[in-house]
Formats: structure tokens, C-alpha cells, sequence
């Protein structure tokens, strides 16, 4: 099956092709494509958003219908060995693995949850093969029982003692971070516990009434934005968040600023190493002083341009503004 790109994923494309021109793309405001890949992203990023409301719209629909439907449900459909669906990624494409933590206060209920939620397997199917950028969705629900789709190894992969509550892509989304119980995305990219490196989350509520029943989510791993979007630039670039943490970028630009090089030189390399902190690679943290006055003049002052003066230093940068992530693009110019 084909998956298709929005459109306003073309709509930008067109855009950008009928907008741009050399001269806007040099001048000195660095207002260049850069913008204009950031608008291609976030409205993708933005479409993900709809998705995912009618993901929970659907959901609730079957938590409002649990009487009528439980007794109709597929109650052979996973079988569960140890509280993990026996399934693996290659037997069957339209299913998810499914897991029951031993963390649950009631397994029978979270196993009768897993009947009713059956037929989210067909909606995540859906979404899945529609966007390519996608890498999973899921959902976790309050008696910690997870589904995610496509299948992934989870008995190898997951602990099976664990708090799905603990993690920032279930509580980014409970009434105490989230009260207005709408999509939020997680500006921190985090390990995916599935094993699928590093990863930007969209997440969802659900609620049963008021209370918090599941958090549905859409992943995206900072591989495939890098090669969705940026890669076909042959611009020295990097993403760096709030925080002056260098999120995503290429070895050339990652080295002009005079942090060591990675492994490989290729940044998603390291980046799906589990003994990779995101915080080593942090502006503020550089050794280098006019690094650290750039994150200053960029990330605390919300400047757009900032000049080097060090002899071995890059001549220029540039910075853009994210508008759904609290993220910046830089784009790192270096002397001739």
C-alpha cells in the first residue's frame, strides 16, 4: 500500500518552488529555505494533529459502547504468554503486540480492556500506512496495559515491570501537565523504551468521563525527520531545543562548532546508541565561548543572525524558529 504524503505536505512543496528564488535564499536576515522547510514539517506535524483526535474520538467511542460491544469482541485474536502477546512482527502485518505490565492492579479488567480496544488495530493500520513519516503509534492505558503498532519484539525489548506512567509520553498528556486535553507534542526527544532510538512524540488523552483512561500516541524517530526533511539539502544544519540540546544535524555543522566528532561522523549513528546523552551535545555546554554566545543570542535573546570573530571559528549563523515545537533550525555557514 502506498503512503501518501498530506496535502499540505505538496501544498509546501509547491510553495516553496514558486516563492523561492537565490537571492531570497542568501540574504542576510537568514529568512531562507529554512523557513519554508519548517513550514513543510509543522504542517505535516500539524495534519498528525487532526489524526490523532479522531484516534481518541474513536476510542472513546468504544469505552461509551463497552457493554453493548465487550460481548461481541475477538477474545481469541492475541494470545498473551506472561502478560505479552506471542505474535511477532513478521506473522501477521495488521496486528500490534499487546502488553499486560506486571505493574496492573486488576489483570483480568486490563485483559478485558484488551478485547474492547481490538479494534484500534485497524485504525492505527490505517494511520500508519498513510504517513511515511511515521515510525509507531500506540496507545498505554491507566492499568498499564500497551498496545503499539507495527509489532515490535516487546518480550525482548521491554521490561515487564514497568510503570507506563512514569514515562513523559503517558503523563505529558494527564490533567496535571495537560488540562486543556488536546494533542500535545513532547518537546524533548526521549529513547524509545521499543527499542526505536530516539524519538518526537505527539500524545493524546483519553477519558472515560473524568478520568484518565488511556494516552494515545503518534511516534516519529529523529532519524526519519533528519531524512524526511533535511537531508536533501546539502546545508550544514543543525536542531537544537529550548535547552540549547543539539537534537538533530550533520557532522560537518555538529564539528564547525567545535564539538567532537561521532561516531561514523553521521549523527543518527550515535544517536540510536544507548549510551548517548543528548545533553553532551549541548550549546551552553561547549567549550567553546562564542558557541555558548550563540546559544545566548539565538535561544535567550531570539536573535536570527549571529557573526563569529575566532579565526577558526564558522563565519556565520543563522537561526529560524519552530512554531509547534519549542525547537530551533540553525544553519551553520562556514568561511570560505
Amino acid at each position: 500500500m502506498t503512503r501518501q504524503l498530506p496535502w499540505i505536505f505538496i501544498l509546501s512543496l509547491i510553495t516553496i518552488a514558486c516563492s523561492s528564488s537565490p537571492s531570497e535564499s542568501e540574504n542576510d536576515e537568514g529568512v531562507r529555505l529554512d523557513e519554508f522547510i519548517i513550514e513543510e514539517m509543522e504542517g505535516e506535524l500539524q495534519v498528525l494533529s487532526d489524526e490523532i483526535i479522531l484516534l481518541k474520538d474513536h476510542f472513546e467511542f468504544l469505552l461509551a459502547n463497552r457493554d453493548s460491544l465487550l460481548p461481541y469482541a475477538n477474545k481469541t485474536k492475541y494470545e498473551l504468554v506472561g502478560g505479552f502477546s506471542v505474535n511477532t512482527p513478521s506473522s501477521d502485518s495488521t496486528l500490534s503486540s499487546v502488553v499486560i505490565m506486571e505493574s496492573t492492579p486488576d489483570y483480568e479488567r486490563a485483559l478485558e480492556n484488551v478485547h474492547l480496544t481490538n479494534a484500534m488495530d485497524s485504525a492505527f493500520y490505517k494511520i500508519y500506512h498513510k504517513y511515511d513519516i511515521l515510525a509507531q503509534a500506540y496507545f498505554n492505558t491507566a492499568d498499564q496495559m500497551s498496545r503499539v503498532f507495527p509489532a515490535y519484539d516487546a518480550k525482548t525489548l521491554l521490561e515487564p515491570d514497568l510503570d507506563l506512567s512514569n514515562f513523559n509520553f503517558y503523563y505529558e498528556a494527564d490533567e496535571k501537565h495537560n488540562p486543556t486535553r488536546g494533542p500535545v507534542w513532547i518537546p524533548e526527544v526521549y529513547i524509545d523504551p521499543a527499542g526505536r532510538g530516539w524519538i518526537l512524540s505527539l500524545v493524546q488523552p483519553v477519558y472515560d468521563g473524568d478520568e484518565l483512561y488511556a494516552v494515545i500516541g503518534l511516534d516519529i524517530t529523529v532519524d526519519d525527520i533528519i531524512n524526511h526533511f533535511f537531508y536533501q539539502d546539502e546545508t550544514d544544519f543543525l536542531i537544537v531545543n529550548y535547552k540549547g540540546d543539539i537534537v538533530g544535524g550533520n557532522a560537518s555543522a555538529i564539528e564547525a562548532l567545535s564539538f567532537p566528532p561521532l561516531l561514523n561522523h553521521v549523527y543518527r549513528e550515535s544517536i540510536r546508541a544507548d549510551n548517548f546523552r543528548i545533553s553532551d551535545y549541548n550549546l551552553f555546554n561547549s567549550k567553546n565561548r562564542e558557541v555558548r554566545e550563540m546559544a545566548k543570542a539565538f535561544i535567550l535573546e531570539k536573535k536570527s543572525k549571529f557573526e563569529f570573530e575566532d579565526t577558526f571559528s564558522p563565519e556565520v549563523a543563522y537561526s529560524v524558529p519552530f512554531n509547534l515545537l519549542d525547537w530551533y533550525l540553525l544553519e551553520i555557514k562556514s568561511k570560505p
